[in-house]
C-alpha cells in the first residue's frame, strides 16, 4: 500500500513540474539577468556631449522652451482637446530564439504604457498619502503600428555615442522608421547590465528613440525577476519626453521638476514608505516614481510637474510637436 501511495505522489509531482506557466521565464534560464536597475540614458548623453557641442546648444534651447511653455500655461493645455496618440514601431533585434520575443509580450508592453501614462495602473493606489495629490494622468496613449524583426549576428549591444548599433542595419541592427512621426523602440540583448536607455529631445533624428532589454520588456513572456511589469519602457519613454532621473544624476541633484523632492541618489529595491533623504529639509523621497531605480513592482507614478514637463515637448514648436501636428 505504501509503495502505491509513494508512486502516486511521485506521479503528481511530475505532472506539476511539467505544467507550463504564462509568468516570466525563470531568471536562471536567461543569459543576461541584471539584478539592479541600470539605465544608460545619462551615460549615452554624457558621451555625446563630450564630442558634439551642438547637442548641448540644442538641449539648452529646449530647456528654455520648456520653461516658457510651462510658465505660459501652453504645456498644460496641449492635450485639452483630448488624449495625444503616439504610434510605436517595435524593432525586435535578436540573435538567440529567447530574444525573439512574442507578439503577446510586445502587446503587454503597450498595455502597460497606456496604463502608466493615463493613471490606469492599479498600483497607483499604493502611492503614499504624502504624494497622493501629485500623481498625474499624463494623457498620452500609445498604439502599436508595426513590429519589425531582425536576425542579427551580434550577441550584445553596447551604449555610447557612435555605438548605438542596434539602430543601424549597416551594423547588424534595424534602421529607425520616420522618428518624427513614430516612437521607435528597439528590443534586444543589452550589455553592461543595462535594462534600457533612451535619447533625449534634441538628439540626431536618425537614432532617436528608446532601447529596452528583451527580458525587461512587457509583463508576460520572457522576463527577469523584479523587472517583469514593463516599467523599464515607462522609465525610458519618460527620458524620451525630456524627464531626468529623479535624483538629477547627482547627490541632491536637480531633475528640473518642482514637485519631486530632492533625493540623495537613486533608490533600489522597495524602500520603506518613510524613507527620507539627507538633502535640504530631509524630505520624504518619491521612490515610487517611474524615474527612480526601484523594482518594477515599486514604481507607480509620475508627478504633476513631470507631466507638464513631458507635455511641453508636444507644444507647437516643441521638440516632439510633430506627434500632435
Amino acid at each position: 500500500m505504501k509503495i502505491k501511495i509513494c508512486a502516486f505522489a511521485l506521479l503528481i509531482l511530475f505532472a506539476l513540474s511539467c505544467q507550463k506557466s504564462d509568468k516570466a521565464t525563470e531568471p536562471a534560464a536567461l543569459e543576461n539577468s541584471p539584478t539592479d536597475r541600470a539605465c544608460g540614458s545619462y551615460q549615452l548623453l554624457q558621451s555625446a556631449l563630450a564630442v558634439d557641442p551642438a547637442l548641448r546648444d540644442r538641449m539648452n534651447a529646449i530647456e528654455g522652451f520648456t520653461a516658457r511653455a510651462i510658465s505660459s500655461g501652453a504645456a498644460q493645455k496641449v492635450n485639452a482637446r483630448g488624449e495625444i496618440v503616439i504610434p510605436v514601431v517595435v524593432h525586435v533585434v535578436y540573435n538567440k530564439p529567447a530574444e525573439n520575443i512574442s507578439d503577446a509580450q510586445i502587446a503587454s508592453q503597450i498595455d502597460v504604457l497606456n496604463e502608466d501614462f493615463n493613471l490606469q495602473n492599479r498600483d497607483h493606489r499604493l502611492v503614499p498619502d504624502h504624494f497622493r495629490d501629485l500623481k498625474a494622468d499624463v494623457g498620452i496613449r500609445f498604439t502599436l503600428d508595426r513590429v519589425i524583426r531582425v536576425k542579427t549576428e551580434r550577441h550584445q549591444w553596447a551604449v555610447g555615442y557612435g555605438e548605438d548599433n542596434i539602430k543601424l542595419s549597416s551594423r547588424g541592427g534595424s534602421d529607425a522608421i520616420d522618428p518624427t512621426n513614430y516612437l521607435n523602440i528597439w528590443v534586444g540583448n543589452l550589455g553592461g547590465g543595462l535594462l534600457g536607455y533612451a535619447t533625449f529631445p534634441g538628439w540626431p533624428i536618425a537614432t532617436d528613440g528608446v532601447v529596452v532589454l528583451y527580458s525587461a520588456f512587457g509583463r508576460t513572456g520572457t522576463l527577469i525577476r523584479n523587472y517583469n511589469k514593463g516599467r523599464t519602457a515607462t522609465h525610458e519613454i519618460g527620458h524620451w519626453l525630456n524627464l531626468r532621473h529623479i535624483w538629477g544624476d547627482a547627490t541632491c541633484g536637480n531633475d528640473g521638476v518642482g514637485d519631486t523632492p530632492l533625493h540623495n541618489t537613486y533608490n533600489t529595491g522597495c524602500p520603506s514608505a518613510d524613507h527620507r533623504s539627507t538633502c535640504t529639509g530631509t524630505p520624504l523621497e518619491m521612490w515610487m516614481n517611474y524615474m527612480d531605480y526601484t523594482y518594477d513592482a515599486c514604481m507607480y507614478m509620475f508627478s504633476e510637474g513631470q507631466k507638464v514637463r513631458m507635455l511641453s515637448t508636444l507644444v507647437p514648436g516643441g521638440s516632439r510637436a510633430s506627434f500632435v501636428d
